[in-house]
């Protein structure tokens, strides 16, 4: 028998969430142990002995560690469920038996690299700010920014009062009346990239997020995944980016 362990670590091992993601699930009352609706944070409970159920399935713990680079297409939510009846990303997944969750985020209408995992460690990893994890995107924007545009978001500009750190940018080409930008960030705040460019008065018309660290999607089909390796995991948290190889 395993030794008792808290409520959200098992759900984050089973592959549910993320720790934090899976403390909201347990505050929601989303999560039963032995029948009965659990939402202390601090609750335990012993593998084997106790039965957890997560939307009234029970949660088995003995899963595969598995990773996953998903080239989301736009028209589908990086949640596990939606109750406006959109499709979910998962649902791309054939073949694919873990219980797996997305990795952060992407808007309905932004396609690119998406990672999904059943490792709530890593994904805790990956999204916490201090371990600045590389996101690289290619965004058609408005109009062409000036220079002065550029640098000012190269350097950090204000967002609801807070500056967002530096970045890395290029265009890439003109596109009509638009341009194409290359844009790195490690910051992981709700639609950054969107609102970032909205602020100096060139909005997003389209966006695409090539590359985690450097890790990119190297020619992945739009709607096709791929399993990952420790080699590609590695990658991910390099403290070089794509973008900074091809400029160097």
């Amino acid at each position: 028998m395993e030794e008792p362990v808290r409520l959200q670590k098992f759900l984050a091992r089973a592959g549910i969430a993320s720790r934090r993601k899976a403390e909201e699930y347990i505050a929601q009352g989303r999560v039963k142990v032995d029948g009965r609706i659990v939402t202390a944070m601090g609750q335990q409970i012993t593998p084997g002995k106790q039965k957890v159920f997560f939307d009234n399935k029970e949660v088995i713990a003995e899963e595969q560690i598995i990773y996953i680079l998903l080239n989301k297409p736009k028209g589908y939510v990086t949640t596990l469920s939606d109750p406006q009846g959109r499709p979910i990303v998962t649902s791309l997944l054939q073949g694919i038996k873990e219980r797996v969750f997305p990795v952060g985020r992407l808007d309905l209408d932004t396609e690119g690299a998406l990672l999904l995992t059943n490792d709530g460690k890593l994904a805790q990893s990956i999204l916490h700010p201090s371990n600045e994890v590389f996101k690289t995107y290619e965004a058609e924007v408005k109009g062409c920014p000036s220079a002065n545009a550029i640098r000012s978001l190269e350097k950090g500009i204000l967002l609801e009062n807070k500056k967002t750190a530096p970045a890395n940018l290029r265009i890439k080409h003109k596109k009509n009346k638009n341009s194409v930008i290359i844009i790195t960030i490690h910051e992981g705040r709700k639609r950054q990239v969107k609102k970032m460019f909205e602020a100096v008065g060139h909005p997003v018309q389209s966006l695409k997020r090539l590359a985690y660290g450097r890790l990119g999607l190297n020619g992945l089909p739009v709607g096709k995944f791929k399993i990952l390796h420790q080699s590609d995991i590695k990658k991910i948290f390099s403290n070089k980016t794509l973008y900074k190889q091809k400029n160097s």
